[in-house]
């Protein structure tokens, strides 16, 4: 889970917001292992953006996050985010 928090200009622009974060997420989901990614937005506060991630594995999360510390994989978020990004990584409870 990628917790994230606009910036006032690009939660005053939610469309040109919505566009950075789905073109970052398009990459992602095109890499090995992602299963997924939903976008929530916060009905209270639409600058609040969670984005839930689904991983066939931990390390397929690992190799995606150590890309987006590469040239290659850096992206322009940044550019719309008040603040770094949270992220939170969990595994299914299973029988819960």
């Amino acid at each position: 889970m990628l917790e994230l928090t606009l910036t006032p200009e690009a939660a005053a622009d939610p469309a040109s917001a919505h566009a950075v974060v789905s073109q970052v997420l398009e990459a992602t989901r095109a890499f090995d292992g992602c299963l997924g990614c939903d976008v929530l937005v916060d009905v209270d506060d639409p600058a609040h953006l969670v984005v839930l991630e689904r991983w066939e594995s931990l390390e397929h999360d690992d190799a995606y996050r150590a890309w987006r510390r590469t040239p290659e994989g850096a992206s322009r978020l940044g550019e719309v985010l008040a603040g770094p990004p949270r992220l939170t990584r969990s595994t299914t409870a299973e029988g819960v």
